[in-house]
This record gives structure tokens, sequence and C-alpha cells, in this order.
């Protein structure tokens, strides 16, 4: 069954919990069914890779995010600059989300 989120692919977020805590990034992945998101430069691992010629991959040690449970980040207010809880808002035809600080809209900024 498909669990609706608050955190979408491309908001910011800040890390409150664990051994990154206080950094920002954007989500550049968000898995509903593991409840997890993926932020840019948050929760590197080292991975060890073997070399294969026949994918043209060369071996060495790969840094790499790993994904980071949805409790232990907050969306970022676009407007307000911090971080918040998200609420959401309806009309007769749109939904949308918004900050629980300030009250305006957060609206997603599609990454490139």
């Amino acid at each position: 069954m498909p669990v609706s989120l608050k955190i979408r692919k491309g908001d910011e977020v800040m890390v409150i919990a664990g051994k990154d805590r206080g950094k920002r990034g954007r989500v550049q992945e968000v898995r509903p069914r593991d409840l997890t998101v993926i932020v840019a430069g948050v929760n590197i691992a080292k991975r060890h890779t073997k070399a294969n010629p026949a994918k043209n991959q060369k071996g060495g040690i790969i840094e790499q995010p790993m994904p980071l449970g949805l409790g232990k980040v907050m969306v970022i207010c676009p407007h307000c600059g911090k971080p918040t809880r998200v609420a959401h808002r309806s009309d007769e035809e749109s939904k949308e989300r918004v900050c629980k600080r300030c009250g305006e809209a957060i609206v997603v900024e599609e990454p490139k």
C-alpha cells in the first residue's frame, strides 16, 4: 500500500539526528516502502568495488550516500529558511504542502 510522504525529491532537508546532525542537502531519492530518503552529501559510506573490464568500470573505493530514515530529516522552508514540519492545505481543485512555522506554501524546484 503506497504511503503519502511529506518529503519529496528535490526538497532541501536538514538532518536532525545521527552522526551527520546539522548538515543540509537536497533529497536525491525517496523510498516510500522503506520510509527512507537519500540526501546528497549526507550519510556517506565507502564502498570497495572490484574492476569489471566488460562494463568498463574501474576498481577502487567509491563514496556513495546511504539512505536515512524519514524521522531523521526535516524539510527546510524556502521562505523562512528554517527546518519545519509540513502541513497540507487543500482547495477545491488543488492540494499543497505548507510550512508550519510561517504558513507559506512549500514548492519543490525540479532538479536538473
